[in-house]
């Protein structure tokens, strides 16, 4: 599948590399390629592509958005032309002072990326622990995979993430619309907390078990 990244710090870049090397086309969307972000995540993986945003997104079948959230609007005015259409994964998270939710709850910070790019397919994933998760999500103590919860409007973006959630190991979970972000974005916050604050490995993941 052809990945495009716009974002490639902590979270984007650990991503794109684990799924480039999963067996994906991904392009880091670059104003400038000789950008330290970009040089580092080429020095982590140099089978990643880089090209313009424009180019990177018009061919891209899946777009993630792993940007700072307060950069969203500005990146995403520019990019809503080429974004017409395509799947958006946001794995973004408005976290404000305090480590409160930064729209105050009212509001998702998916369902705002949403309104956006309206005529885009957004789907919330990869946003409920810290990058290092993504680096590597392998417990092998555990005879289980461990969850990645996704939501998102439309079913058939929702199948396409689900299988990229699956190609990078982990068990995927739709837990309904783009409406359930909120509470994603909250378990984003608690997870901060208990890891960032309270010193918990940052290896701490959820599963699901069922009967």
């Amino acid at each position: 599948m052809k990945i495009a990244f716009i974002g490639y710090g902590q979270v984007g870049s650990a991503l794109a590399d684990q799924l480039q090397r999963r067996g994906h086309q991904v392009t880091l969307a670059a104003h400038d390629a000789t950008s330290n972000s970009v040089q580092r995540s080429l020095q982590r993986n140099p089978a990643l592509l880089v090209q313009s945003p424009q180019s990177a997104i018009h061919s891209a079948e899946v777009v993630f958005l792993a940007t700072p959230f307060s950069a969203n609007a500005s990146v995403l005015e520019d990019m809503k032309q080429e974004l017409i259409g395509k799947i958006v994964v946001d794995c973004t998270n408005p976290v404000g002072a305090g480590l409160s939710h930064g729209l105050n709850s009212v509001q998702s910070g998916s369902e705002m990326v949403q309104s956006l790019i309206p005529l885009s397919k957004v789907v919330k994933a990869f946003t409920i622990y810290g990058f290092e998760n993504f680096e590597d999500n392998h417990f092998p103590t555990y005879n289980i995979k461990p969850t990645m919860m996704f939501c998102g409007n439309d079913p058939e973006a929702k199948l396409v993430v689900s299988q990229l959630i699956s190609d990078l190991a982990w068990e995927p979970l739709d837990v309904g619309d783009l409406k359930q972000a909120l509470h994603l974005e909250h378990m984003t916050l608690l997870w901060i907390r208990m890891v960032r604050m309270q010193q918990r490995s940052p290896y701490t993941v959820w599963a699901m078990l069922q009967k």
